[in-house]
C-alpha cells in the first residue's frame, strides 16, 4: 500500500447558501462552485428578492391604492466568476472576479421616486473561507461592482409618472458574504 500510485479523490464541488444576502430585506442567494485547481474555482450563483414592504395594507377589494410607504429593493441577479486561493481551493483566504446580470426594481427608501432597469457589469470580490468540519465551511466577505445600466426612475409610489430615463454607468456595493458552504 506504502507504494501505490492510485490517486485519492479530492472535493471539487461545494454549495453555498449565503446568509448575509438575507440582511439585504430578505433576498435569497445561492452558488455552486467547482474546484478546476489547487488554487482555483468556477461559480456560478443566482439571487432574488420579490419581495415589497409597507407600513400597512390598503387592499381594498378589486383595486389596491398604492401605499406612500412602500418599500422595495426587488431584484433577480446572475453571476458566472472564479475564485483564486493562495493556499488551497476552499480553504483560506480567497480573491474572486465575476460577471453579473441584474434585473431590479427599488424605491421608497430616501426618496419618493423608484427605479428599475437592468443592468450588466464586473464584480470583485475577497473574503476567508474558514473550514468547520470535513464537509462544512463558513465564508467571510465583500464585494463591490460596476458596469452600465438601463434604466427608467418613476415618482414613487405615485401613478408611475417617468421622471427620468436612459443609460448610466455606476459602481456599488455589491454583497456581504457570510455563507453556510457544503462541500462534497
Amino acid at each position: 500500500m506504502l507504494f501505490s500510485t492510485a490517486a485519492a479523490k479530492a472535493q471539487t464541488w461545494a454549495v453555498a447558501l449565503n446568509l448575509g444576502d438575507a440582511i439585504e430585506l430578505g433576498t435569497i442567494g445561492i452558488e455552486g462552485s467547482a474546484a478546476v485547481a489547487q488554487h482555483w474555482s468556477i461559480h456560478a450563483g443566482a439571487k432574488v428578492n420579490p419581495w415589497t414592504f409597507a407600513k400597512h395594507d390598503t387592499w381594498n377589494g378589486l383595486f389596491s391604492e398604492p401605499d406612500p410607504n412602500q418599500k422595495q429593493d426587488r431584484k433577480q441577479s446572475y453571476a458566472i466568476g472564479a475564485r483564486w486561493w493562495p493556499w488551497n481551493v476552499y480553504s483560506g483566504w480567497w480573491v474572486g472576479c465575476k460577471a453579473q446580470y441584474q434585473e431590479y426594481n427599488r424605491g421608497g427608501f430616501l426618496t419618493k421616486t423608484a427605479e428599475e432597469g437592468d443592468a450588466f457589469g464586473a464584480a470583485l470580490s475577497g473574503g476567508y473561507s474558514l473550514m468547520l468540519k470535513e464537509h462544512f465551511n463558513l465564508d467571510f466577505g465583500l464585494g463591490v461592482w460596476g458596469g452600465w445600466t438601463k434604466y427608467r426612475q418613476f415618482e414613487y409610489p405615485e401613478n408611475g409618472k417617468i421622471i427620468a430615463e436612459g443609460n448610466k454607468w455606476f459602481f456599488l456595493p455589491n454583497e456581504v458574504i457570510i455563507s453556510l458552504v457544503y462541500i462534497f
